[in-house]
């Protein structure tokens, strides 16, 4: 879409707002269980007499929401780009708000035996199933509404909602943390953050159902009908998207790889690296996140708007060569046992990875042609997400398990962000992309090199 047709700043901050806050709600649930695996699941769930196999377990089931995630984004994604990016964001929320409320009114091992951590799992199941969709569907919304110039900027907001939420979910945690006693956290006070989640759920549904339909997209379903009533079948957009877009899937999972698995061990691993390994206070590795979840949240919007001057890959790789030094600083950092230090060193990781994450939704949207772009931006996020989110935690743990270093956490930290490094720098750039064109009509015309900017 060009700048010509770029929604009013009122409504563009709206969509923006909804946007955001439910990406902050959804992934304030699907954090609070990463957290609560680290803390209390381990032994209220999975109860066994070594704490690093019983946190091992914890985060398997973590894990099992990351492999429903690109099953809800290919079902997600083909409805989202047949019917509109609107009504699956609806659906996206009340389904993961609903498994959160629900996992805190679960009974545990010890009063209901091994149907507990089944049922646990099965919502986790649903909580992963209902975020594989709702990614791409945020993402879009905003940027399909945005114009050009300043595409990269607002559509780095919805993914300030992922340190949102773990700001919520972290704080949340640490506030109980520091009003209850181990004891009661243990019993009940960890219910309340789920049980939370059904307020918020609510006040995320006022505000997201205000929002109006993509314009790209309405435009894109009405060509397609008028193309429908003409004779002309299409293929169903999963479908379309590995026959004629796979490259920018792959794309779409090496720009996410690093990101992803530094992630989650710059924020949930800390907390078992700093609880089990160093036995220190949970309160130690819950606030230094906290910090750094403030700090990584006000910083992604400004890494969005310097992708859109310099370019989506530049800014990336910033992060990407960045985290691969980092990832041995980090762990010495952590190892001196300072609140400070380690502090310092969560908030440095995620001013690096933010530099990943930023650009990322304007990069990966601006891969796909609009029929096809809700399926393709959810199938390359989800399918990083298994292979990079979900085992991050369990390898890094195993790893800590079997060495009792964090040298080799480092290193495949490392290899993680060499990956993303590889892969942004062999991928087109796509800053300044027109939306409502295809990637075979712009293959025809001139590229314009914005300014600073690297066409690759």
């Amino acid at each position: 879409m060009s700048d010509t047709t770029t929604q009013p700043r009122g409504r563009i901050g709206r969509i923006v707002a909804a946007s955001l806050i439910g990406t902050t709600i959804e992934w304030y649930d699907f954090f609070l269980y990463g957290s609560a695996a680290a803390l209390v699941f381990n032994t209220l769930f999975f109860p066994s007499a070594d704490p690093l196999v019983g946190t091992l377990i914890a985060f398997v089931t973590y894990a099992i929401g990351f492999a429903a995630r690109p099953l809800g984004g290919i079902v997600f994604g083909h409805f989202g780009d047949k019917i509109g990016r609107k009504k699956l964001l609806v659906l996206s929320l009340l389904m993961m708000g609903g498994a959160t409320f629900a996992m805190g009114l679960l009974p545990t091992y010890e009063s209901i035996g091994v149907w507990a951590p089944i049922l646990l799992t099965v919502l986790r199941l649903v909580q992963g199933f209902a975020l594989g969709g709702e990614w791409g569907g945020a993402v879009l919304i905003v940027s399909e509404h945005g114009g050009d110039k300043h595409r990269g900027f607002w559509a780095s907001w919805p993914q300030a909602g992922a340190p949102g939420g773990n700001l919520l979910a972290t704080g949340v945690l640490s506030l109980l943390a520091a009003v209850q006693s181990d004891a009661a956290f243990q019993s009940w006070g960890w219910r309340i953050p789920f049980l939370l989640s059904g307020l918020l759920v609510m006040i995320g549904l006022w505000i997201r159902v205000s929002v109006s339909e993509s314009p790209v997209f309405l435009e894109a379903q009405a060509k397609a009908e008028a193309a429908a009533a003409a004779g002309v079948k299409e293929e169903a957009p999963v479908v379309e998207v590995f026959k004629r877009s796979w490259r920018e899937v792959l794309s779409a999972i090496g720009t996410r790889f690093g990101e992803n698995i530094s992630y989650y061990i710059l924020t949930s691993f800390l907390l078992v690296y700093v609880t089990v390994h160093l036995e220190l206070p949970k309160s130690t590795a819950l606030n230094a996140v906290l910090i750094g979840s403030a700090v990584h949240f006000v910083t992604i919007p400004l890494w969005g708007a310097l992708s859109d001057r310099i370019g989506r890959r530049p800014v990336t790789l910033i992060g990407s060569a960045g985290m691969a030094v980092w990832a041995f600083v980090f762990f010495g950092m952590v190892d001196s046992k300072s609140f400070v230090v380690i502090t310092l060193a969560v908030t440095a990781g995620l001013l690096l990875h933010g530099a990943m994450y930023g650009p990322q939704a304007a990069f990966i949207s601006e891969m796909f042609d609009t029929k096809v772009r809700y399926s393709g931006a959810s199938m390359g996020s989800q399918l990083a997400s298994i292979l990079a989110g979900a085992l991050a935690p369990i390898i890094a743990v195993e790893l800590l398990k079997d060495y009792g270093s964090s040298t080799p956490i480092s290193i495949y930290l490392c290899a993680a962000a060499v990956i993303t490094t590889i892969t942004v720098a062999v991928t087109r750039e796509t800053l300044g992309r027109d939306l409502t064109r295809n990637k075979q009509d712009e293959d025809l015309a001139p590229v314009p090199v914005a300014a600073g900017g690297d066409r690759g």
